[in-house]
């Protein structure tokens, strides 16, 4: 997201139900949940995997491509979280207009410590549930980056909810590979009787 002029432009304004509680009152309320549900499950293999390891190995790149755990979680805190429901689904202006001038969410602070990243992957994920909670699944974005991604190619909440999901659910397996390299722990262990051990 670094160093591309924002030149998207607004959609439509995200609509709500006339109580202002959006999907928790629309039919399709059960989706939305389960949806949700299916989210904070892979946000809990994020956390899961790298619980443990020192403010050191979350920045060792263990990978060719020279990533770390943590740069990984604030990937997903910023670019992931923030910008699909913030800017994409709502159109928040604050967040629209910093988009230029980011650094690269990849590469972590140095000076920040380790718990603030990932506290700050915390409340992006809070931030993203409750507009997740307060907009209808078939809500279409408020704002494209069209600079980014050329014609819209997510057409409805539930389109970037998906794309969210599949996203973070990738990512848990990049970190999954990571920490397996960096001290054997694995997150998902079939065992011999058939049975899967999780730590």
């Amino acid at each position: 997201m670094t160093d591309v002029p924002v030149t998207g432009v607004p959609v439509t304004d995200v609509p709500v139900t006339p109580d202002g509680a959006g999907a928790g009152t629309s039919p399709e309320t059960d989706e939305i949940k389960a949806l949700l549900d299916a989210l904070r499950g892979q946000r809990r293999h994020i956390l899961g995997i790298i619980e443990g390891l020192g403010p050191d190995a979350l920045r060792r790149p263990v990978l060719p491509s020279g990533w770390t755990c943590l740069g990984l979680v604030q990937h997903l805190a910023l670019d992931v979280e923030r910008f699909w429901f913030q800017a994409v689904l709502t159109g928040d202006q604050s967040v629209i207009g910093s988009l230029d001038t980011m650094e690269d969410a990849w590469q972590a602070d140095p000076e920040m410590p380790a718990a603030e990243v990932l506290e700050r992957y915390r409340r992006e994920a809070d931030r993203a549930d409750g507009i997740i909670a307060a907009t209808p699944a078939h809500a279409p974005p408020a704002w494209w980056p069209h600079h980014l991604f050329g014609p819209p190619h997510l057409h409805s909440h539930r389109d970037v909810l998906l794309h969210v999901i599949t996203e973070t659910a990738c990512h848990a397996g990049h970190l999954d590979a990571a920490r397996e390299l960096i001290d054997g722990r694995r997150w998902l262990v079939l065992t011999e009787d058939g049975g899967a051990d999780r730590p």
